[in-house]
């Protein structure tokens, strides 16, 4: 008898009466909300203005669902396309299935038409946004678990995920990877802001790290899961991926360390120039002010002056016709 065990919904989704909620749906939302809510922290912080993040997030967002779910059915497409299955569900992206990878890299590609549009680095969004991406990714690991889906070998550990039978799944006790892959996620996320914070990284070295670390975590979380997946050389698909973008982010790490030092000053052009504005302006305001306070000054002088200076004339021109007129008498 298995006396401890983490349950596992015994549906995931909730009928409000003709309106489904779905847990693996909300699971993603919050994760989105909360990315963009750090993120535009992190972004004013750097200097930038509040909305730029979400503002950009409205390219980057659809492009990484799209991208997510792109790479989900190319490298499953055997659930969608092989012989007794239906090709329409590749579209139901609620029942499950987003592929990091193609969601950071058609993700970033949405970014990137954001930040242009708005005149912004790309690396520099991307130092803001890094954690708030692996906060949003634990959060959304446990849509997994909605779905009971994703999880690791059989094992009888204290915290081992009961899933219930169903469609490509047996009954049994299993590694919760889902909750392995959360926790390793939020560590990421501390991890990178205490870099950034300590080290002051720039121009998308904190995106890197985070990039990094994560695929460190993925590689052996992956190693232990059981669901159907191409291997390569003996280790799944997903495992090759994280080796192989990991050490690129940590390629790009050094290289830009030595090419580009320290953190970019302005991160919002437009900000900036619009605060040079304000300050030619309050200069210029300072300025005339003086300028009219020294005019009034001079002309309180002249005032106070005049008056004496032409009784003191007069005064002189009086006693020059007096002693004329007694020098006549």
């Amino acid at each position: 008898m298995d006396l401890a065990y983490i349950p596992s919904p015994s549906t995931g989704v909730i009928h409000l009466g003709p309106i489904p909620l779905r847990g693996y749906a909300f699971c993603i939302i919050i994760g989105v909300f909360v990315a963009v809510w750090l993120g535009n922290k992190r972004w004013i912080a750097r200097g930038g203005t509040a909305g730029t993040v979400a503002d950009i997030a409205v390219w980057a967002v659809p492009f990484g669902l799209v991208g997510g779910r792109l790479y989900h059915v190319i490298t499953d497409y055997q659930l969608y396309f092989s012989e007794g299955e239906n090709w329409v569900d590749a579209f139901k992206i609620w029942e499950g299935g987003l592929g990091i990878w193609g969601a950071i890299a058609l993700g970033a590609v949405g970014a990137w038409i954001g930040c242009r549009r708005r005149g912004i680095s790309l690396p520099a969004y991307a130092d803001a946004i890094a954690p708030g991406i692996a906060f949003a990714q634990a959060i959304g690991r446990w849509g997994n678990w909605f779905n009971q889906e994703l999880y690791g070998k059989p094992t009888d550990v204290p915290w081992a995920l009961k899933i219930t039978e169903g469609p490509n799944r047996e009954a049994g006790l299993y590694h919760p990877t889902f909750l392995y892959e959360s926790l390793w996620n939020v560590a990421v996320g501390f991890l990178v802001i205490w870099a950034d914070r300590r080290f002051k990284l720039g121009h998308g070295r904190a995106f890197a790290l985070y990039v990094a670390a994560y695929c460190s975590g993925r590689v052996w979380t992956e190693a232990l899961r059981v669901d159907e997946a191409h291997h390569i050389l003996g280790l799944r698909l997903n495992v090759w991926t994280a080796i192989i973008v990991g050490l690129l982010a940590v390629v790009y790490f050094v290289v830009s360390a030595r090419l580009r030092p320290g953190r970019e000053e302005i991160v919002e052009p437009r900000t900036a120039a619009a605060a040079a504005e304000k300050a030619d302006g309050n200069t210029d305001a300072v300025e005339g002010a003086e300028a009219a306070e020294a005019e009034a000054a001079d002309a309180v002088e002249d005032k106070a002056a005049g008056p004496g200076d032409e009784d003191r004339e007069t005064d002189g021109n009086g006693a020059d016709h007096g002693a004329g007129s007694a020098a006549k008498s």
